[in-house]
């Protein structure tokens, strides 16, 4: 390919970076632009390219034609590679890990597709974008390993276990009509614009569940800043370009240097977002209650690289970079005034609402303490209900009598009539309830007559269904039920509003869970089950709790 005359000086070099509007494609998009010596084609999935305001550089290489985007199918490798250099295989934009299908075509197969396109096209160098997590099983610590642990038999995580195929796949392509590859190994990467990691702890914390500590709180971990993990893809170039026997076929683990614990970095990133610090320990064993730290001399030694961005540094500019999601955010502090909460919606608003959310607690405390007064004298108290509502009347009356014998003055007290429109009902009040009770009681004859005259079978026996469970309940479970009614509406409301976000938070990763199991039985089950399929895909399309 003929170099383009308007960068004589630099003579740049034409490269394609695949996945270059994800997270770290991004990144090493910006870097290539910045060295000022490279051609950069963007490659996605996105069929047109929507520029953020910070990626100004971009901007003006599209301009000036040092840069190009074009919509790419890694299921089809025609027209990727053509004419570059170099190819850098990032991790592809919007995966979606609950589709495994479309992961093993866009990592797998596109791994496949990128290779052949390269050995068709003669291009020279492949450097893939891989993961520490590849040689991780999910059950055995890993204390600083280097290249030499191999692949486990089995990975737990799916995009682990397909970027460990791919990477196979790059790695075995080595030195085939020319082309010589090599794999970046980060571990746990960090930075601004991140969309794995920090979203998922920040959404954790929101939710209430990032104060818990999973394990003993002591497993070491190592991180990786994005801007060093895009270095080293520059570092893993220029060895290949050197046709350097150490780094051709190789893979690389690429970390910041500074091992620390998992929870004290994770604290170090929600503090800074205004959150809480892991701090309750549970004794189970997850992810992130592994020690998985990682020996990076091979990537020092063979490809040069270096950390040009320390830990504190990196997690400073992280911080930066998510500071419109902090805990005392300007917006935080608007909504958590304005919004009105889901109990105070589901309550419609009203007096209603005020009473069971607590808003004035000594007017809730006294219509809680007559209601459980009430709950007594009726269904406690031991007598039969006719018995306690006549009781309950007799006395009102008695207070009623009472009350009209006071004087006007008490012992310096005015004592305030009660007045007689109390105790009127309006005619309308009147004619409604006769006509309620005309209805009900001309529409329960005609349905007593048919089903005295056999002519709905159907309804009979849901009536009687309907009667038996009527007395069953009336029976036996009418105060417990009425009991538990009281206390729970004057409690699970106001609980509800006070954790909302962690509530919520709760039903989603319980939600999670079982579509992440139902998954897992789809993949086990055969593919004839349609209706069980066809359940599948509506169950993965609720969101949970908005």
């Amino acid at each position: 390919m003929a170099v383009d005359d308007r960068f004589p000086d630099l003579n740049p070099k034409m490269c394609v970076v695949v996945g270059g509007r994800g997270f770290l494609g991004r990144s090493l998009v910006l870097r290539l632009l910045k060295l000022g010596n490279w051609i950069v084609r963007v490659a996605d999935s996105a069929q047109s390219l929507k520029l953020h305001y910070s990626e100004s550089l971009l901007a003006e290489a599209l301009s000036s034609a040092r840069a190009s985007y074009f919509h790419i199918d890694l299921r089809d490798k025609r027209n990727i590679v053509k004419g570059s250099a170099v190819v850098f295989f990032m991790d592809v934009a919007g995966l979606d890990v609950n589709d495994f299908y479309t992961c093993y075509k866009l990592i797998v197969q596109g791994a496949k597709n990128v290779i052949s396109a390269c050995r068709e096209c003669r291009v020279k160098r492949l450097i893939y974008n891989s993961s520490a997590d590849v040689v991780f099983d999910g059950l055995h610590d890993i204390y600083d390993e280097d290249e030499s642990l191999a692949y486990p038999w089995k990975i737990d995580n799916m995009l682990s276990d397909l970027k460990a195929q791919a990477e196979a796949l790059i790695l075995s392509a080595n030195d085939i009509d020319g082309l010589l590859t090599c794999s970046i190994r980060p571990s746990n990467v960090f930075g601004p614009d991140d969309t794995e990691f920090v979203p998922y702890f920040l959404k954790l914390a929101r939710y209430g569940f990032a104060k818990f500590i999973i394990g003993t709180g002591d497993n070491l971990s190592d991180f990786t800043f994005s801007e060093n993990v895009t270095h080293a893809h520059i570092c893993a170039e220029k060895a290949l370009n050197f046709q350097m026997v150490s780094v051709a076929g190789k893979a690389f683990f690429i970390t910041n240097f500074e091992p620390m614990k998992f929870w004290e970095f994770l604290s170090l990133l929600l503090e800074g977002l205004g959150y809480q610090r892991p701090f309750i320990k549970l004794p189970a064993n997850l992810l992130a209650s592994y020690t998985r730290t990682f020996n990076c001399m091979a990537a020092q030694k063979d490809i040069g690289y270096k950390p040009i961005v320390s830990l504190e540094e990196g997690v400073a500019l992280t911080i930066e970079s998510f500071s419109h999601l902090a805990r005392d955010s300007f917006s935080s502090r608007c909504c958590s005034f304005t919004e009105q909460s889901k109990s105070d919606k589901l309550l419609g608003g009203g007096k209603v609402a005020g009473i069971l959310l607590w808003r004035d607690e000594k007017k809730s405390f006294t219509y809680f303490l007559v209601l459980v007064l009430l709950f007594y004298w009726f269904f406690l108290s031991g007598r039969t209900f006719i018995s306690s509502t006549a009781r309950l009347l007799l006395l009102a009356i008695v207070l009623l009598y009472g009350h009209g014998l006071l004087p006007s003055k008490f012992f310096g007290f005015h004592i305030q009539r009660i007045p007689m429109s109390y105790f009127e009902v309006s005619d309308t009040a009147v004619k409604d309830s006769v006509t309620a009770t005309v209805y009900i009681w001309n529409k329960g004859f005609q349905n007593i007559r048919g089903l005295a005259q056999g002519d709905d079978w159907s309804t009979f026996f849901k009536i009687a269904v309907f009667l038996y469970l009527l007395k069953s309940i009336l029976s036996k479970l009418l105060t417990k039920l009425i009991g538990i009614g009281l206390v729970f509406s004057f409690m699970a409301f106001f609980v509800y509003e006070q954790y909302e976000s962690e509530i919520d938070g709760l039903v989603d990763t319980l939600f999670a869970s079982l579509k992440e199991f139902m998954i897992y039985l789809m993949r086990i089950s055969p593919v004839s089950i349609s209706r069980l399929l066809h359940f599948h895909d509506n169950f993965q399309n609720y969101e949970g709790p908005r």
